[in-house]
């Protein structure tokens, strides 16, 4: 059997339905190299204390982080573990900052594209029930389906309604659960009602996608019948690429969800068992999530807080080999420096996580190891902080741009610690010395 421990770097949609990817043993990270440099004193100077992480409250100690957002349109803020409540509140915090003071109006998450549209319509609309929303899109994967997400969704929603301004919550990810789904009758609804010509052709391309019920029976499929379902999810697309609408907007929605169809079958399309195609099908999902976030910004203008793994809105990644090329490097090239990324780290404690068997459990960390990232933030301040690293002198961004040990993990665990680059993969970053497990919907 393959091990488990590259679920979540596949997808977390793909990592739900495969068993594993790659071994543990090609991701051991060597030892850290010894520096006897000591960037603790530099870096405490730089510091900005955070006073909690709570949503509610003066949100006044995040002015350093607004200083160094600047002007950026959109702003990736990581996270070390998909399972600690702490990380989902200060992402609520600091959304909420930047709502106020930055007129940031997007909440993005490392969610399915469908998703984030029925979420978006509570938000926006007060459409459906968020929980049962949350508990039929994020079952499976349950890592979203959590009190913090429902305490932030639920928050965007009473907002819209004392604001003319509106905020809005997205998922730029491929689809999971579903593949097509609700999708397929966006598409056709709209080529119904505005250019009922193509019906009949866009039907006959979508036919086969439709019987397959969701993401688990595609894959089932064997890979040269998944093969031909994109194909012809292709060439509906295509077909309304060919032939706009009248209506601009409601066009440029439709082809966007067109495209997500074929995004979603894509990626559950690669041959999982050839290490190449595993390190296309990475390269391909962090991609087409940088193109979601980019497609959302410049057709609503909206400024956007993205919120995902660190590993995602990371310039580098840390396995060069195994993801050639991740999502924030994507949004850098598209955005230059309109895109600045935030990575999430922390000391100890506790947090939710998938074993080997994807049984959800909480696991408790202690203190990080020495020689490691961790274990230098740990020194800087006494309180949580703020850092922007491209303030820091030059021998502190050496110190920090010198891959090292890092406690990242994802939604599994074990997992082995990373050789990270803060310095270069990141532009700022907070620290939380300890977390606790974040709370799964009843």
């Amino acid at each position: 059997m393959r091990s488990a421990s590259c679920q979540h770097r596949l997808a977390s949609f793909l990592a739900a339905a495969l068993l594993a990817v790659v071994g543990t043993a090609a991701l051991a990270p060597p030892a850290a190299a010894a520096s006897g440099h000591d960037p603790v004193p530099e870096l405490r100077r730089k510091a900005h204390s955070l006073r909690h992480t709570a949503p509610s409250g003066d949100l006044g100690d995040l002015r350093p982080l607004g200083r160094a957002v600047g002007e950026a349109a959109v702003v990736g803020l990581g996270e070390a573990t998909h399972g600690a409540h702490e990380f989902f509140t200060m992402k609520h915090r600091v959304f909420r900052y930047l709502v106020e003071e930055k007129g940031f109006t997007t909440f993005s998450l490392e969610a399915g594209w469908s998703a984030g549209l029925r979420l978006n319509d509570y938000v926006l609309h007060g459409k459906g029930n968020p929980r049962e929303i949350m508990k039929e899109e994020f079952g499976k994967l349950d890592m979203w389906a959590v009190q913090e997400y429902l305490d932030l969704i639920r928050w965007m929603r009473g907002y819209n309604t004392h604001h003319v301004r509106k905020i809005q919550f997205m998922g730029d990810d491929a689809n999971y659960p579903a593949v097509g789904g609700q999708l397929i009758k966006m598409v056709t609804d709209y080529v119904r009602r505005y250019q009922p010509a193509l019906l009949p052709e866009i039907d006959a391309h979508y036919r086969n996608l439709r019987a397959v019920r969701d993401a688990d029976a595609f894959l089932s499929l064997p890979l040269t019948e998944r093969e031909v379902l994109v194909s012809q999810a292709g060439q509906a697309l295509d077909l309304l690429r060919r032939h706009p609408g009248p209506d601009r907007d409601k066009y440029a929605w439709a082809a966007q969800n067109a495209r997500s169809i074929v995004q979603s079958a894509t990626a559950l399309s690669f041959d999982t068992d050839d290490p190449e195609q595993v390190s296309k099908a990475l390269r391909y999902r962090d991609k087409i999530m940088a193109d979601n976030v980019a497609w959302w910004h410049e057709h609503t203008g909206a400024k956007m807080l993205l919120s995902a793994h660190n590993a995602h809105v990371a310039y580098l990644p840390y396995d060069a080999k195994l993801y050639p090329k991740v999502q924030g490097a994507f949004l850098r090239d598209r955005l230059g420096t309109r895109y600045v990324t935030i990575g999430l780290a922390f000391g100890q404690g506790s947090f939710r996580a998938q074993d080997a068997n994807g049984r959800w459990r909480t696991v408790t960390v202690g203190p990080p190891e020495k020689g490691g990232n961790n274990h230098a933030l740990s020194r800087v301040s006494p309180s949580d902080y703020f850092l922007d690293m491209r303030t820091t002198s030059a021998s502190a961004r050496a110190w920090l741009d010198r891959p090292r040990r890092t406690r990242d993990a994802g939604r599994l665990w074990p997992e082995p610690e990373r050789m990270v680059s803060l310095g270069k993969s990141y532009d700022a970053l907070i620290y939380l010395h300890e977390t606790t497990a974040a709370r799964p919907l009843s």
